[in-house]
């Protein structure tokens, strides 16, 4: 998958993700879970961004690293709202599943970057 294609991946997300936290409830566990999930998934898109602008290959693994933890955390918070009963499954399910997809892929991109500098 090509950098053009990963950066309108995670940018849908991140609009998806905010779309989605902006319809919880006006409760005080709806707003501190939309809060955090409109942090970290527009996080996963604009560290994304940045990585691709890195300096260097140990600024673009330490942006990478971002990317991955927000996506995780992304899913976490979609998970948590959904067994709190203030998502739907159908909703939140395809974003959870977009989450782990994208975190496998920024981990192996890691790994594979991290692999080919040991081997130097």
């Amino acid at each position: 998958m090509n950098r053009k294609t990963l950066e309108d991946r995670t940018k849908k997300f991140s609009h998806d993700c905010v779309k989605v936290a902006l319809s919880l409830p006006e409760s005080p566990l709806g707003r501190h879970i939309r809060g955090q999930l409109i942090r970290c998934s527009t996080s996963v898109a604009a560290n994304y961004r940045a990585a691709n602008l890195a300096h260097s290959k140990a600024a673009f693994v330490a942006k990478l690293s971002i990317v991955i933890e927000e996506a995780d955390e992304s899913g976490f918070w979609l998970e948590f709202a959904t067994e709190e009963n203030l998502l739907l499954e159908n909703v939140s399910n395809p974003l959870i599943k977009e989450s782990v997809e994208l975190t496998s892929i920024f981990v192996s991109s890691r790994k594979t970057i991290q692999t080919g500098e040991n081997n130097k």
